[in-house]
């Protein structure tokens, strides 16, 4: 199929996405619409994650690419998610990105989560404390995904918007995360290969388990250069569940910080975590 532009029409859609289930979906699960259901429900997932991790428009060519789906199946799945609002298309109808519903979506998850309340407040308060630009993270497998920021007054430039993900294993969030993990658990959630974002990022499995390590007795962790070149950040877990999910940080240029004031505000940031975290259990939050 050339990589041609989509029709609209809704029916046309919903047709094409049953077709694509049950064309394959029966030999895969064992028969039934169950079963073509959940292979299409699988791959509608798939097709929008590919659009979460591609900032650029994407045409059907792309995403074959990007998925390994038929461009039949695409084509059938693209018109469908368009029509009901979660992706939308150029004039042309040939490159599509992600809709006002993913936006939606994502806000309601912020918006239902108990954490939320506290963790804004506590970087608020941590902002105007020190100065610098603060972040709320969760771990998610084997990344980290960015759940509130409060932006320095004097930074040029937001680091990190909400929703963003990046690999644990290059990030301060993310190295604090993982050093609440066991070896085991490590092993479970960490890639098979280690990306680097820059020269100074870790790959090496052992470099990063001694890492790990060494964060464990010191109680937060630090990183220049590793995750954005000339970005020094400093990430505490805030310890209210075990193994501990969450982590709030701090950013700021590397020239301009020593590493007495990433001790300083890593033992700043210790704190407000612990505090944090004795704020959500006197709430009954877990």
């Amino acid at each position: 199929m050339a990589d041609t532009g989509i029709s609209r029409g809704p029916a046309a859609g919903s047709a094409a996405l049953t077709s694509d289930a049950s064309a394959d979906g029966a030999s895969e699960l064992g028969g039934g619409d169950s079963a073509a259901g959940v292979k299409s429900a699988r791959r509608a997932v798939e097709l929008l994650e590919a659009f979460g991790t591609n900032h650029s428009w994407l045409s059907l060519t792309d995403l074959h690419h990007h998925t390994g789906f038929p461009r039949s199946s695409l084509h059938g799945l693209l018109r469908t998610l368009r029509d009901v609002g979660w992706i939308e298309s150029d004039d042309a109808g040939t490159r599509f990105r992600l809709g006002v519903k993913a936006l939606i979506c994502g806000t309601a998850y912020l918006d239902r989560d108990p954490v939320m309340p506290y963790a804004t407040e506590a970087l608020e308060r941590l902002r105007e404390q020190i100065g610098y630009t603060c972040h709320f993270a969760r771990l998610n497998g084997p990344d980290i995904v960015y759940l509130q920021t409060r932006e320095s007054r004097t930074s040029a430039h937001l680091v990190s918007r909400v929703g963003r993900t990046l690999p644990a294993h290059a990030t301060a969030l993310g190295k604090v995360l993982l050093a609440e993990l066991a070896d085991d658990e490590l092993t479970a959630v960490l890639p098979k290969h280690l990306d680097a974002l820059t020269d100074l990022t870790i790959t090496d499995r052992e470099a990063l388990r001694s890492e790990l390590a060494f964060i464990r007795e010191r109680g937060y962790s630090t990183e220049r250069g590793q995750s954005s070149p000339n970005l020094a950040c400093v990430a505490a877990v805030v310890p209210y569940r075990i193994p501990g999910t969450d982590a709030v940080s701090c950013s700021m240029p590397d020239e301009r910080v020593t590493d007495a004031e990433l001790q300083r505000v890593g033992t700043l940031l210790r704190d407000v975590a612990e505090d944090l975290s004795q704020q959500l259990r006197r709430a009954g939050i877990r």
